[in-house]
């Protein structure tokens, strides 16, 4: 059995009771960063060997070997679910086309964590994780001008600023929340239109990972 197994975004008690069980059990835990595992393991006295995952063809058939072996293998990304914004679906897809037993535990993500938050409307929504850097962006944010579901993104702390203005530029000046921090002890939510969260961001040092929600198009408030 494959097990993709969530891990705490941030707070260490969001760990579930299966998670914490199935990570006891298996006789193989994949991790992004060995050593964010590492810790995780120690609080909750797990004693079992991580290995890196990297999602390239040998190491995934590495794993697919250990399946094929009868082993049970956990998946973990360094925070939330695995496979979302995460390369880890790579294996996951290609151990379904080996018709391979894989279970999906629910947990701890960023994403529906904001989304519940935000105050916004989440009857449907669109998640497109990071902008692309530089080849795609500005095709990407025309693209997504007319979209009628609200909108959620992720982004650093160094560029935050900057992705709220073209965002301005790009669809004007619509209502957001970011989400920094979350679960964590300097968790902050901050709500308004573009233009007024720039001058709270502005003059401040932004640290934590962001995720930020622009309401839907044509929302009244």
């Amino acid at each position: 059995m494959l097990y993709i197994v969530p891990t705490p975004i941030g707070n260490l008690e969001d760990m579930t009771f299966r998670s914490v069980r199935i990570l006891k059990e298996v006789d193989y835990i994949f991790a992004e960063d060995t050593r964010n595992t590492k810790k995780l393991l120690n609080h909750y006295e797990i004693d079992n060997i991580i290995y890196q995952y990297h999602a390239h063809n040998k190491q995934i058939d590495v794993v697919l070997r250990l399946l094929e072996d009868g082993k049970n293998v956990a998946l973990v990304t360094d925070a939330g679910t695995p496979c979302i914004s995460d390369p880890g679906y790579k294996l996951v897809d290609e151990a379904y086309k080996k018709e391979m037993e894989v279970t999906a535990l629910p947990g701890a993500s960023a994403v529906t964590t904001a989304a519940s938050g935000s105050g916004l409307n989440m009857r449907r929504f669109a998640f497109e994780g990071f902008l692309p850097k530089k080849k795609g962006r500005n095709t990407l944010l025309t693209k997504l001008k007319d979209e009628e579901r609200t909108i959620i993104l992720f982004e650093s702390p160094n560029r935050i600023v900057k992705t709220l203005e073209e965002i301005k530029e790009f669809w004007g000046n619509r209502y957001i929340v970011i989400c920094r921090e979350i679960t964590k002890l300097h968790e902050e939510i901050i709500r308004g239109t573009i233009e007024e969260v720039i001058i709270k961001l502005e003059n401040r040092i932004i640290k934590g990972e962001i995720v930020l929600l622009i309401d839907a198009k044509g929302e009244k408030r």
